[in-house]
């Protein structure tokens, strides 16, 4: 598992220009919606049921997911809730 550190550089040299840390608490559910920008993820600790197009992911610590812009997905975080590390891409004007 890289640093926080080095998924930001590495994330940041790809192109992405945002790059944070999430938190999420236990039992935290995410009804279907999407994002204005893409999406590329690490899963720190904890787990993250993630549902695009009908199909569920279950994501733990070292799952990378991504997000294509406006992709409709739902979430749906586990009893210990879940953290990753999130790179944004949002689209030019």
């Amino acid at each position: 598992m890289p640093s926080f550190a080095d998924y930001e550089a590495d994330a940041q040299g790809r192109g992405f220009d945002e790059v944070m840390e999430r938190v999420w608490q236990p039992g935290t559910h995410v009804s279907t919606h999407g994002h204005p920008f893409a999406v590329e993820a690490l899963m720190v600790q904890g787990e993250l049921r993630l549902t695009i197009d009908g199909e569920t992911r279950v994501l733990r610590r070292g799952d990378r997911f991504t997000l294509t812009h406006d992709q409709p997905h739902e979430e749906q975080y586990g009893t210990e809730g879940a953290t990753y590390w999130v790179a944004r891409r949002h689209a030019a004007d």
